[in-house]
């Protein structure tokens, strides 16, 4: 087994000692997830952007709480699943969306249920989409630029995710609480 180091401002890399202040900024403290990201301080950078870039969207905190965390139950992230339940407490989603998300069960609104399905093909079909894939995603009101937009929410995640699959990154104390584990693994 493979041991990842997390680093703090000690032992970190100098290229990832400001992106590691940037965190501690952010967040209070140095995610997990951050401080294995450092060992590889352009893959730090790049999610930090990417994090970044996606806030930005055009997608609101209720669709970008889905795009996230439909990506990282689907991974089944035990590090992301928990750590976006409390982001999306702290962006005041409301906990029915959340709780659809983390049990795979309907989401309160065709809305948000057409985004999931959407980001469910973007991944499994690997961004070979139909004509009839797109067609559903428009008709509940989204767009071409959301599109795009979901693929950068996707490809934040994966950094995410593979990373903490590989690193098996201990949840962040804040986050202990929302632990999850896929639903078929739980019994």
């Amino acid at each position: 087994m493979t041991d990842f180091t997390l680093h703090d401002m000690d032992s970190a890399p100098d290229a990832s000692k400001p992106l590691l202040t940037k965190s501690q900024a952010l967040f209070g403290m140095i995610p997990g997830l951050h401080a294995v990201m450092a060992e590889a301080p352009a893959l730090l950078e790049t999610y930090q952007l990417a994090h970044k870039l996606f806030q930005e969207t055009s997608f609101d905190k209720d669709e970008q709480t889905v795009v996230w965390q439909t990506v990282n139950v689907e991974n089944e992230c035990h590090y992301c699943v928990p750590a976006h339940t409390g982001i999306a407490k702290s962006m005041a989603v409301d906990d029915t969306i959340t709780d659809a998300l983390r049990n795979k069960t309907p989401l309160p609104n065709a809305r948000l249920e057409a985004l999931r399905t959407f980001t469910l093909k973007v991944m499994h079909q690997h961004g070979n989409l139909s004509d009839s894939d797109f067609e559903a995603f428009f008709a509940a009101g989204f767009t071409k630029r959301q599109v795009l937009e979901v693929i950068l929410g996707y490809a934040q995640k994966v950094m995410s995710n593979y990373t903490n699959h590989v690193a098996k990154t201990p949840v962040d104390r804040p986050f202990r609480k929302f632990a999850w584990s896929p639903a078929d693994k739980a019994a």
